[in-house]
């Protein structure tokens, strides 16, 4: 990535509905190079999509919570499934550790929360912690220098 390339991903974590005309504006080139430049930045992976951010408490989930989850014996893949077919599980990485996954969930309530929960609780223990703020939101890494 050089220079121009930074500026365009910079650019766009901002704001992904940025016009090519701005782009063009904040790179210093033209529109149709821009154009190219993003064309190129996907191909190589660096740009996987464009997207809009929600707060999930605007849509009336009012609790966040991280969620370790360790597999029973023989129930990895399982739980893995499970976990990918529960839309409240917003995110979730496998981690090396004790436990196999770390997810982030959104609930309507501690009811809410407690049933997703008991929908594990045959195939992995769980140890939960209520989100109270986000300092940090989920954000790029410094973007690498040539």
């Amino acid at each position: 990535m050089d220079d121009v390339d930074r500026i365009l991903v910079s650019s766009l974590v901002q704001d992904a509905r940025m016009s090519l005309k701005a782009l063009a504006r904040a790179s210093g080139l033209s529109s149709p190079s821009v154009s190219e430049r993003l064309r190129r930045l996907e191909e190589k992976g660096v740009i996987t999509g464009y997207t809009t951010t929600v707060d999930p408490q605007a849509l009336g989930y009012g609790l966040q919570a991280i969620v370790r989850i360790r597999p029973l014996p023989g129930q990895l893949h399982n739980v893995e499934r499970q976990i990918q077919a529960i839309p409240q599980f917003t995110e979730c990485d496998k981690i090396t550790g004790e436990d196999c996954f770390v997810a982030r969930l959104s609930a309507r309530s501690m009811a809410e929360l407690d049933g997703i929960l008991d929908t594990l609780a045959d195939r992995a223990q769980t140890n939960t912690a209520i989100v109270k703020s986000t300092p940090v939101a989920r954000r790029l890494p410094p973007l690498p220098e040539r």
